[in-house]
Formats: C-alpha cells, sequence, structure tokens
C-alpha cells in the first residue's frame, strides 16, 4: 500500500479539492441509501486519511444521493460499451480519487484514469494503480492536445469511452465548448462521451452548495438545451438524457421535473454523446 506521509491533500486548490466530494459520498453514502449502494471497496479508508489532513466535509444527503445515483450511472453505461465492445478502453477525464476500474474489469477492459499532476499526487500516495490493463495519466482539460497526451486513438481507431464526473461545471463555457469540439474532431466512430451537467441556473451558485461551498469552487457553466450539445458539432449525437436527482423524493423530484419542464433541461443530469460518421 503506497504511503502516506507526505501526502500533499491539504495543498489542493479549490476546484481539485471537490475530489473530497464523491469520496465522501461513496464511504458513507450505502449506509444512507441503501437501495443506492455502490459497494466501493476503497472509499471509506481513503476518506479517513484525508480528513485527517482536513476538516471533515458536511453530509449533506441530497449531494451524497445525487453522488451515488451519478457513478451508478455512469457506471452502466461504461458497462453498455464494454459488452459491447470487448476489450473496449475507458477513460476518466478528471478521475479525483475514484476507482471505477473495480467495476469495470472483466479481465479484458483498459481503463485510463486522468487528472491534474496536484491530483495525482494525492492518488499515487494513497491507491495502487498497478493493474496492468489500469494506467494513471495527467490531464489537463483546458490545454489543446489532451487527446494525444492522453494517447488516444486516431478518428479510424477503435471506439472508446470517456467520461467526466464532476468537473464540466467548473470550467469555463468556452473551455468546455472545446472539450466537445476535440471529442467531436478526434473520436472515432462508436465512441462515447459521458459527462454531467447542472442546468444554467446553477452557474455562479456553488456558495449555495453546501458541500461546495467550503472549497471555495465556483459552478462556470451549466447546460441551456440539451439539444445545443449535438447541434454545434456534426458528428455528435445525444444518446442519452439521465436525470439524476428525480429519484430523490420531494422536493429534489418535483424540482427537477419543474426545471426540466420550464426551462427544457434538467437540474442535473448525465448526458451521454455518441460519434457518428
Amino acid at each position: 500500500m503506497p504511503s502516506d506521509a507526505a501526502l500533499p491533500a491539504s495543498g489542493l486548490s479549490a476546484v481539485p479539492s471537490t475530489l473530497r466530494i464523491p469520496l465522501a459520498a461513496r464511504a458513507f453514502g450505502d449506509a444512507m441509501f441503501p437501495r443506492m449502494a455502490i459497494g466501493d471497496a476503497s472509499a471509506a479508508r481513503l476518506l479517513a486519511t484525508l480528513e485527517d489532513q482536513a476538516p471533515p466535509l458536511p453530509r449533506d444527503r441530497a449531494t451524497v444521493y445525487g453522488v451515488l445515483a451519478r457513478t451508478r450511472c455512469f457506471r452502466a453505461l461504461a458497462r453498455d460499451f464494454l459488452q459491447a465492445h470487448a476489450g473496449g478502453h475507458v477513460v476518466n477525464l478528471g478521475c479525483g480519487l475514484s476507482h471505477y476500474f473495480q467495476w469495470l474489469d472483466d479481465g479484458k477492459a483498459r481503463m485510463t484514469d486522468a487528472d491534474l499532476p496536484e491530483v495525482l499526487a494525492v492518488r499515487r500516495a494513497l491507491l495502487a494503480d498497478d493493474e496492468p490493463r489500469h494506467e494513471v495519466r495527467p490531464l489537463d482539460l483546458t490545454a489543446p492536445g489532451w487527446w494525444d497526451g492522453l494517447g488516444l486513438p486516431a478518428r479510424d481507431g477503435p471506439p472508446v469511452f470517456l467520461f467526466s464526473e464532476g468537473v464540466l461545471m467548473y470550467l469555463e463555457p468556452a473551455q468546455v465548448e472545446a472539450v466537445f469540439a476535440t471529442f467531436s474532431e478526434r473520436a472515432p466512430a462508436g465512441s462515447v462521451l459521458a459527462f454531467d451537467a447542472m442546468c444554467w441556473l446553477a452557474t455562479g451558485r456553488a456558495h449555495r452548495h453546501p458541500s461546495v461551498r467550503p472549497t471555495g469552487a465556483q459552478f462556470r457553466w451549466g447546460l441551456r438545451r440539451p439539444a445545443e450539445l449535438a447541434r454545434a458539432h456534426p458528428r455528435l449525437r445525444l444518446a442519452g438524457t439521465h436525470e439524476v436527482m428525480a429519484g430523490y423524493g420531494f422536493p429534489h423530484g418535483m424540482l427537477s421535473r419543474a426545471i426540466g419542464a420550464f426551462f427544457g433541461v434538467p437540474m442535473y443530469a448525465v448526458y451521454a454523446l455518441h460519434a457518428v460518421g
């Protein structure tokens, strides 16, 4: 097991420090919401190590539910891809301390976990990502060339499954658009990009989120119309919209439906874009 003697977790900047939120949700969420249980084998140990260096996060039930629900969604989408593409490649764009390979390893799949160097310094101190079919690479989604930096295939290569969890909402709109453009231009046909997004009404309002507020991070991008995702990129098709909070119950379920009906976009959802042609 890697040593945490020099763990730099306390020095993470605002957005990278949000990695503690999904980690905490996966650590104690199964007990809070048994029907949404995900069975993360390492989250509790990792969280205990981090909370030795930073104050515990608030146990915001809605956030915990949302993390569990989106985890189940990303996991299901990745499994569907791997069933259709035996030995396929799954890439987590902004992995934090998540460990999806524990659920996706079918003996043939490949996985790349990627994040900023400061995040990987924490990850490498805590997680032994030493399975030959599982690699860890540095990534800055705001920098051009990230596709090549991850060693992803050319457009005539095999399809890949990319997902970005709890990341895009912290980027500027132009940076998010650049991510979609890169996927549209570079992804082989049959590839998938899955990501979570909030309604545009949430932008600039991270101070109202009890778990995000202590980190100092801000929501900078939100979706206005799901149809916009494919309209700007002819190779992309919106293949799925999965509302995250609809099953949480009153008032979140009602609010999610009301926002969707009035503004044409869910309050918070996971989206799947497919590359064609």
